[in-house]
């Protein structure tokens, strides 16, 4: 049986725990604060270039104009842009994103190849210890996050599409739903995918408290200065850098909402095994006082 001493040693431990587990909770909740009003300012935006580049498309009738970026061609090799955190105790934020990132090659394992670029230490040292070909780790990039150095990436694998190194890119990350709830998803992000003016807002999409609903979009011709191929041309490698930076405000978020939640049942589970401690201590207190009692009084008997 356990001594009191190693009770106490216990029941010290589990409380220093839990000091560091909720002060991880209260650190993420403050972050998770600031990434969700960085979402709720990026969705629309997002969702509003993509029906303008559907409608440019949808006008224009002529095949001569499509962009490039937009033009879908036999998928022979892919790459797959895995989103995941660079620290841990984040219940299974990383490890649902690995699992469908796994369960995406064994579906396109007939490709001539697909290889990954990573965000985040945890996918990256997971591919690399199971020898998948990883082309670049993008290590940092959460750490100075901004449009410009997600545009920066997305050029990058623009032009590995543009000159035939691969066929599709692919982004893998945690959508944010809210602070308890993500969904893993897997969006394309070349050739662009585009939706016209009748698709639906993303499900469980933020919106900005207080901002009316958006009015059936109607299909009206404008003038387009200079050119109609101009303006496209310059909204569609736009649209690819808002998707990536999109979906890595996502994963941020998510990150954070995982991490809050899951420090929050650790605060809860040390809160109750101190409990159960603190009485498994004062039962053992109480046996060792009884015991001490009971050898008093047999010695005492002895001496009569």
């Amino acid at each position: 049986m356990a001594s009191l001493r190693d009770i106490r040693k216990r029941i010290r431990s589990v409380k220093n725990t839990r000091q560091i587990t909720k002060a991880m909770k209260m650190v993420s909740a403050a972050k998770l604060r600031k990434a969700q009003d960085a979402i709720i300012a990026a969705r629309p935006y997002a969702q509003m270039l993509d029906q303008i580049i559907a409608d440019l498309a949808a006008r224009s009738g002529d095949q001569e104009m499509a962009h490039p970026l937009l033009i879908a061609r036999p998928v022979k090799r892919a790459e797959v842009v895995l989103l995941t955190s660079d620290r841990g105790l984040a219940g299974g934020f990383n490890s649902n994103v690995i699992r469908r990132a796994n369960r995406f090659l064994y579906e396109n394992s007939g490709l001539e190849s697909v290889r990954f670029s990573t965000v985040g230490r945890k996918g990256h040292d997971y591919f690399r210890n199971r020898g998948q070909t990883i082309r670049k780790d993008f290590g940092g990039l959460y750490g100075r996050l901004s449009y410009l150095s997600a545009k920066s990436v997305a050029e990058e694998l623009t032009a590995s599409f543009l000159n035939g190194e691969v066929d599709a890119v692919y982004v893998i990350y945690n959508e944010f739903l809210s602070a308890i709830s993500q969904k893993i998803v897997v969006s394309q992000m070349l050739p662009l995918q585009t939706f016209g003016p009748a698709a639906a807002a993303t499900p469980g999409a933020l919106t900005a408290p207080g901002t009316p609903a958006a009015p059936p979009a109607t299909l009206v011709d404008f003038k387009y200065e200079p050119s109609r191929q101009d303006v496209l041309d310059r909204l569609v490698p736009q649209a690819v850098s808002i998707k990536l930076y999109r979906a890595l405000l996502e994963s941020v978020a998510s990150e954070h909402g995982a991490r809050m939640s899951a420090m929050e049942n650790a605060t809860s589970n040390a809160t109750d095994m101190i409990g159960k401690l603190s009485l498994h201590y004062n039962r053992t207190r109480q046996a060792v006082i009884t015991k001490e009692l009971m050898e008093i009084v047999s010695g005492a008997e002895a001496l009569k």
